[in-house]
């Protein structure tokens, strides 16, 4: 039987070879070995991930490459969702998290992390994907009776669209029951003041702290 640190470096490798099927294969391969599903996603899956945005950043990976490895991380943490809700002992009691990457935005990775983070921490997580129409944010939002309304933007030219998100949440007249979190390369805390978000979410440690923190 393979050892923790194999399996680990497996997954890791599932996702930098862009391979779902395998993503899956070896998170199973995690859950019958015991090993804890928040180990196998921190140093298996993210850590790809982050190997893979700084391969972006650095003009080694391109767009496709991102969203494949995305998908495959994606893979990987279905298998272990089961897993990841009795450790963090269901929902009850955390909040209901509304989250996606801003309409005009295809870049997932950060998100995608927050996301799985927060469902570790027991948060309950609506993760409605990339280029998500603000409109769809509300909807959800109104639907599952969401206390938090997370927007991830990782350009200039869509973040501008979090903006958005503000008015129709007052249009929709559920604003003043929700906190709104924003995050994404280009925005910073003064941005987040700007437009009257809630939180800043700067990493995902960052977000399931201060999540933690309101409920």
């Amino acid at each position: 039987m393979a050892t923790k640190e194999e399996i680990i470096a497996n997954a890791k490798a599932a996702i930098l070879d862009f391979d779902p099927e395998l993503a899956a294969e070896i998170a199973q391969e995690a859950l019958d070995a015991g090993i804890s599903p928040v180990d196998l996603i921190e140093d298996g899956f993210t850590a790809a991930m982050t190997d893979v945005g700084a391969q972006f950043e650095a003009g080694t990976l391109f767009l496709p490459h991102v969203i494949a490895a995305s998908e495959a991380m994606s893979a990987g943490v279905e298998v272990l969702g089961p897993a990841l809700e009795k450790l963090g002992g269901g929902s009850e009691g955390k909040g209901k998290v509304v989250i996606g990457t801003i309409e005009g935005d295809i870049h997932s990775i950060g998100k995608d992390i927050v996301a799985t983070m927060l469902k570790i921490a027991g948060f309950q997580v609506f993760d409605l994907g990339r280029d998500v129409p603000i409109k769809d944010f509300v909807a959800k939002a109104k639907e599952v009776g969401a206390q938090v309304v997370g927007t991830s933007a990782l350009m200039t030219t869509t973040m501008v669209n979090q903006i958005q998100i503000e008015e129709q949440l007052k249009e929709a007249g559920i604003r003043d029951g929700i906190k709104t979190m924003v995050g994404g390369a280009p925005v910073t805390q003064d941005w987040a003041d700007n437009i009257g978000a809630d939180i800043y979410g700067e990493n995902a440690g960052d977000v399931v702290s201060k999540l933690n923190a309101l409920f």
